[in-house]
């Protein structure tokens, strides 16, 4: 346990920033999952949004620390990789109907 004052201070700032940091990381997986849930039912126009906003809570945790910033650029790499070719794929599947 800490003795002294400035020590208590910063384990008291730990827990904070430790529980807003695991926030920041729900909802960067929220978003993630978001994505993927829009991928897996072949809605184009909602897995566009939702990679535009997991994008975004990529950068902002990378930007914070929390995960880093390698990371952050090859989980958007993925992603859109992914939409991409979920792009093709819709594109192929009309092309072919006519």
């Amino acid at each position: 346990m800490a003795h002294s004052l400035s020590a208590r201070k910063r384990v008291r700032q730990n827990e904070k920033h430790n529980a807003y940091n695991r926030w920041r990381l729900r909802n960067l997986r929220d978003a993630l999952k978001a994505f993927e849930d829009k991928f897996i039912h072949n809605d184009a126009a909602g897995a566009k949004d939702a990679f535009k906003s997991a994008c975004q809570l990529l950068d902002k945790t990378a930007g914070k620390g929390v995960i880093h910033k390698n990371t952050a650029a090859r989980k958007k790499s993925r992603l859109s990789a992914r939409l991409k070719a979920m792009a093709a794929a819709g594109a192929g599947t009309t092309s072919k109907k006519k």
